[in-house]
């Protein structure tokens, strides 16, 4: 491969020798760009078309059979030629822009015989074939595209957009590789790649025999010419799969966030099951009092409720694979920007489902015992009654006070060792979130096991102050719906204070470097467009007299951005000049500066020599972590221009940068690695005064266009990143919406069930004087209590475990979403509370009062 996307002619025929040396058979491939397929008044805009030997065409489409004489052959795709309703035999014209050095892009035709059709599959779907197109090969749609050449995207059209997001890159025609080679080479050679199969063959043996040969072929037995040139076998499909392996384990992100949800579930499950036993407790009793021992009656319960699990477990089994499915969906539609791919679907597992039944079911008997426990030790004439339910005031409280400040102290302990750095500040502030949030919830039980004497005097408080003491006549019962709520909010908000906004970028030492455009190019530019005389070489237009200019040398690579979902084995690097590493632009979260000079301005790290010989880079924060997993003071190691190992050394991370595809090391040791990169590709732009950003991009693309300069807004290239970091959070703020879901739904049945057992107490207030309306103040009061105590609790600790990210972000934390969805739940707790309220409006209160 090579940065224009061909082989030189020098490498593409020695590489076919080499090939024919060791015995392998090589296919030469050619892959173009057609702007328009036409065939009887009928055209297919902006299709790749393939050169490949006659007898591989013709291998995938056995029937066809070359024309005679005349016009050379082509070959369609069953969807090119449906739509272009074309048969063997017909006339097909390409259309396309040829490249020359002297005129720059001139469009150019040639015509064809249709030979045969290719069915989709094999070739025809095969998106490797064409090389990397920048600015096309890794969109998501074709409105997306943003080439390095001009494009008409108002003639493409819905079934181009169809087969673009099926088929990505694979070609809609193929000619012959002789006539490929013809029509499209240029300066830079006239193959795009060679393909090497080797059936049987171990890759080692061929990759090695492979490098031995092209060596000879090239520059002789010694090869030192070769390496110098910069020519190297690699191991693609070594690299391929190991790069498949992806960046992060999001996985694990999921099962992490997920123990908030399941936590919800077995808290729920314990209410549930502990209501409809307290509903049969007299069913209890009666088999104690007929003769049955404890264990008899649990193992009846055990045996009951194990069927009700059972059958609960298949159906959430089957409801992971509708979530996953619904994921997935999310993911290749409304979150696509998050993978930059549609080709996703749902990998089914029999191991995982079968664990999770298992789990859930073992779960579900578990909370079944603990439900049962309360039952064991009273008495049957107690059960039989209803008088194991009456409420005692009180009881073990020494417990829960230790527990409310063992788990305090614990979080002032955890912050306080963050602020001193002993503790990384996230993993401390969270933990110190997560035990304030377990200490909270014991202060609240010990809170409600408390006996209140104070009276009520006033007017209207007591109606709601007689509610919220309602809140004690099952305090367990109350806690476990506080923590369901708390539990989903603290994931809600916790996660939603990582989303990431553009902010202010004007700044120097913002995520922008203060610079409003960047911008890249096909061919380097050898010319400062900063400079009077830069300007006038490169036919630069007067308005942009003034503009700034940081350039960069380029070597091309993987991108390490979170917009690439694979491991990138060889990251893109750039060359910083010493006037931009001096200019000290852009924040660090961390470096290894050692002096107040270079924390003032840790680019300064980059002129460092280190003793073994390891090279200082500077990478962004973001992706060092998550894409190349390295920190500051670590080592990445790669492969060097001659296939030695080159060992790069993080000597500083970038906070929230532009600069997240690539490494940046100083151009002098650019120079030294990489000395056939010549000239600069990579611009950051501030236009001059008076000139807007969109204004400068035309007229900077409009004179550079032979270069294939491309330029952005670094506003825009920011945001493309936080829309994938913030589309994995929605993710995970899905599951801590499921959260809280489970916990709105304990909150409901807890107020119903209350408000059935309680109708007896309900049906004397009724009596002695107090209105319905009055009654449902005191139920409302109660659901509100427990729902602001959840949101609070849940609120709080949050808040303090996002501590580091708000001091370091400050008013930059996008929280509208996150109070949006925490309006909602408010709003669903409303509506249970007032689903309580009104059975209590619709209870024939009375008529139970005469019963009893």
């Amino acid at each position: 491969e090579s940065e224009s996307g061909y082989l030189g002619d020098d490498l593409a025929e020695a590489g076919l020798a080499a090939a024919h040396d060791i015995g392998l058979s090589p296919i030469p491939v050619v892959t173009y760009l057609a702007t328009r397929i036409s065939a009887h008044g009928r055209e297919t805009p902006y299709s790749l078309v393939t050169g490949l030997p006659a007898e591989v065409i013709q291998a995938a489409a056995p029937s066809a059979a070359l024309p005679p004489g005349g016009r050379p052959p082509i070959w369609l795709s069953r969807w090119e030629a449906d739509d272009l309703r074309a048969q063997v035999g017909d006339t097909v014209t390409l259309d396309y822009d040829r490249w020359s050095d002297a005129e720059g892009l001139s469009p150019a035709s040639a015509t064809f015989t249709l030979a045969g059709v290719l069915p989709m599959a094999g070739p025809a779907v095969d998106a490797t074939l064409a090389p990397e197109y920048p600015g096309v090969s890794t969109t998501a749609s074709i409105e997306d595209w943003d080439p390095p050449f001009p494009v008409d995207l108002s003639r493409v059209r819905p079934m181009d957009e169809d087969f673009w997001r099926r088929y990505r890159t694979a070609p809609k025609a193929f000619v012959r590789v002789e006539d490929g080679r013809r029509l499209w080479q240029s300066s830079y050679g006239s193959l795009t790649s060679l393909r090497l199969p080797f059936g049987e063959r171990a890759a080692a043996e061929v990759r090695a025999a492979l490098d031995a040969a092209l060596r000879t072929r090239l520059l002789g037995p010694g090869g030192m010419a070769m390496r110098a040139a910069g020519v190297r076998v690699v191991p693609v499909r070594e690299e391929v799969s190991a790069a498949a392996a992806g960046t992060t384990d999001f996985g694990e992100y999921f099962t992490y966030f997920s123990f908030f949800v399941v936590v919800a579930s077995l808290l729920l499950t314990v209410l549930f099951f502990r209501l409809g036993v307290e509903q049969r407790a007299a069913e209890v009793g009666l088999l104690g009092a007929l003769g049955y021992p404890p264990r008899t009656v649990a193992s009846l319960f055990l045996r009951e409720g194990a069927v009700l699990a059972a059958a609960g477990a298949t159906i959430g089994a089957a409801g992971a694979l509708a979530y996953a499915a619904l994921i997935m969906l999310a993911l290749r539609t409304q979150w696509v920007d998050a993978v930059g791919t549609t080709a996703l679907s749902v990998h089914v597992s029999a191991l995982p489902l079968v664990m999770g039944a298992a789990g859930g079911l073992v779960a579900a008997l578990a909370c079944i015992v603990l439900s049962l426990r309360a039952l064991w030790r009273a008495p049957a004439r107690h059960l039989m009654s209803g008088g194991w339910l009456d409420a005692r005031p009180g009881g073990r409280t020494r417990p829960l006070g230790l527990a409310t400040l063992g788990a305090t102290l614990g979080a002032l302990l955890l912050v306080g060792l963050s602020a001193r750095g002993l503790v990384p500040a996230v993993a401390g502030f969270f933990g110190a979130g997560g035990l304030l949030l377990t200490g909270g919830l014991a202060a609240l039980a010990l809170w409600l096991r408390g006996t209140a004497r104070q009276p009520f005097t006033s007017r209207h408080w007591p109606l709601i102050r007689f509610g919220i003491r309602n809140a004690r006549y099952r305090p367990a019962r109350s806690v476990l719906s506080v923590a369901l709520v708390a539990a989903a909010t603290f994931l809600v908000v916790a996660v939603g204070a990582f989303r990431q906004g553009t902010g202010n970028l004007a700044p120097r030492h913002s995520g922008s470097g203060g610079y409003s455009l960047i911008a890249e190019t096909v061919t380097p530019l050898m010319h400062h467009p900063g400079t009077d005389a830069g300007r006038t070489s490169l036919g630069l237009p007067a308005e942009t007299a003034g503009l700034q200019v940081a350039r960069f040398r380029l070597r091309p690579g993987d991108d390490a951005s979170c917009l690439n979902l694979y491991r990138p084995t060889q990251p893109r690097l750039l060359g910083a000049t010493p006037d931009f590493i001096h200019d000290g632009r852009f924040s660090f979260s961390a470096s290894l500066a050692a002096t107040e000079q270079e924390r003032q301005n840790p680019w300064l790290l980059l002129e460092r020599h280190f003793d073994d010989g390891a090279v200082p880079v500077v990478g962004d924060a973001t992706s060092l972590a998550y894409a190349l997993h390295v920190a500051v003071g670590e080592d990445l190691v790669m492969a060097g221009p001659d296939g030695t190992p080159l060992r790069l050394r993080v000597v500083a991370a970038l906070r929230d940068s532009i600069l997240q595809s690539e490494l940046v090391m100083r151009e002098a040791d650019f120079v030294r690695l990489f000395p056939r990169n010549e000239g600069y590709r990579v611009f950051l732009l501030s236009p001059p005064s008076g000139l807007a950003a969109g204004a400068a991009t035309a007229s900077l693309e409009d004179a550079l266009r032979d270069f294939g300069f491309d330029a952005q807004p670094v506003a825009d290239r920011l945001a493309a990143f936080h829309r994938v970091e913030n589309t994995y959070l929605s993710t995970f703020q899905a599951l801590g919406a499921l959260g809280l879901v489970l916990g709105t739904l304990g909150l409901g049945t807890v107020l119903l069930r209350n408000v059935l057992e309680r109708r007896r107490e309900l049906a004397v207030l009724r009596a002695t004087g107090y209105t319905r309306t009055h009654l449902a103040i005191t139920v409302l009061a109660e659901s509100l209590f427990l729902l602001v105590c959840g949101l609070g609790l849940g609120t709080l600790c949050a808040a303090l475990a996002v501590g580091p990210a708000f001091a370091e972000r400050g008013d930059a934390l996008p929280l509208g979403e996150t109070a949006a969805l925490l309006g909602a739940v408010l709003a669903s707790g409303l509506l249970s509370s007032a689903l309580a309220t009104r059975a209590v409006a619709h209870a024939d209160l009375l008529s139970d009062l005469k019963r009893d």
